[in-house]
């Protein structure tokens, strides 16, 4: 898959400004405003009672903050955090170490927790529920069990992938929060957020054509900000316009709902090749040269929620909206499935 401005996937480079541009207090925090009224429900009654948090799961799709509001749990808590990932905990001694190191109080982070092994799962339970960590020295005959007590922490795990969570670790979590994909108007307020942490001059209207084409996805929003202040910088007036932002987002081939080459290229291939489905994943993704897995986790699942791609029990198929906005008349099949969309239809409302 090659390098996408508008991937939900954090890159190395972005570390550094995606920490100047996240927020540090739920009061600053933009968006998911019922997961941010029970958050502030759950911190203020555990501060008041002098205890810790409940272990908090956050699950949505990538880039809509789950890391940001790991840090502001902690942040709002007034203690330390540890960050970490599930493929990062390998051995049994990983999770020891990191467990051991923490004080009364602290948040463990584990990103990606879905892809912890069953046997750090297994050690992380007792952890979870008594705040005890159950370690076997030696081998054979002559093994033997030492339980050492741990430091009260929070466990935040977060997962783009909730189902492949085993049932038992689900059910250790006192907190379940599901981040939803982000509307325009809180899209707006986070890029002029960011705009101003950026220092960068933008319009209401360049503002308007941003967040629509961010996917729903704050990381998205302030990825294409970057891209299009560089833009201004070397070819326009430094200033962010709306025909500056429209004429930047054209040459990174970016279109009005956020699609760039590969989705267009995912949806006319189910056109072209398969008469609008329905198409297997193994056969698009062999027509396109990509992973199953890449077209399931990334390409997907916008083009979904857009309402132009459908899964079925017999493949993907394209909808009457995914051909209007590729230009292109209904397929045979569709056409006749659909015949309201006909394509003298189609071509007015493309003109129109």
């Amino acid at each position: 898959m090659k390098d996408r401005i508008i991937t939900t996937a954090p890159a190395e480079a972005e570390k550094e400004y995606e920490g100047r541009l996240r927020p540090q207090r739920l009061s600053e925090y933009i968006g998911q405003d019922r997961v941010k009224k029970q958050m502030d429900i759950f911190i203020t009654a555990a501060k008041e009672r002098g205890d810790v948090l409940d272990h908090v799961l956050l699950y949505g799709p990538p880039g809509l903050g789950k890391t940001t509001l790991a840090n502001i749990i902690a942040n709002e808590m007034g203690t330390g955090i540890r960050t970490t990932s599930g493929p990062a905990i390998e051995k049994p001694g990983d999770l020891a170490a990191i467990l051991t190191g923490l004080k009364e109080g602290d948040v463990l982070f584990i990103d990606e927790i879905h892809r912890l092994s069953r046997t750090i799962e297994e050690i992380l339970y007792p952890a979870m529920e008594d705040y005890v960590l159950d370690i076997i020295i030696g081998k054979g005959p002559s093994a033997k069990s030492i339980r050492l007590d741990l430091a009260h922490f929070t466990l935040v795990g977060a997962t783009t992938n909730q189902g492949s969570l085993t049932k038992p670790l689900r059910d250790r979590f006192g907190v379940i929060q599901r981040l939803e994909m982000y509307n325009v108007r809180d899209l707006k307020q986070i890029l002029s957020r960011s705009a101003g942490i950026l220092d960068v001059p933008v319009s209401e209207a360049a503002l308007d054509e941003l967040a629509v084409r961010s996917r729903g996805t704050p990381r998205v929003a302030n990825r294409l900000l970057k891209r299009v202040r560089d833009y201004a910088q070397v070819l326009g007036e430094g200033a962010v316009d709306e025909e500056t932002t429209k004429t930047a987002l054209e040459l990174f081939d970016i279109d009005e709902k956020g699609l760039d080459q590969i989705d267009r290229i995912l949806l006319n291939t189910i056109v072209t090749h398969y008469g609008g489905g329905p198409a297997g994943v193994d056969a698009i993704a062999a027509a396109i040269g990509e992973e199953r897995s890449t077209i399931e986790d990334v390409y997907e699942p916008y083009l979904i929620q857009l309402g132009y791609l459908v899964r079925t029990s017999r493949g993907r198929m394209i909808t009457p909206a995914g051909c209007r906005h590729l230009g292109v008349p209904l397929p045979g099949r569709l056409a006749e499935r659909y015949p309201e969309f006909s394509a003298d239809q189609m071509k007015l409302d493309l003109k129109n």
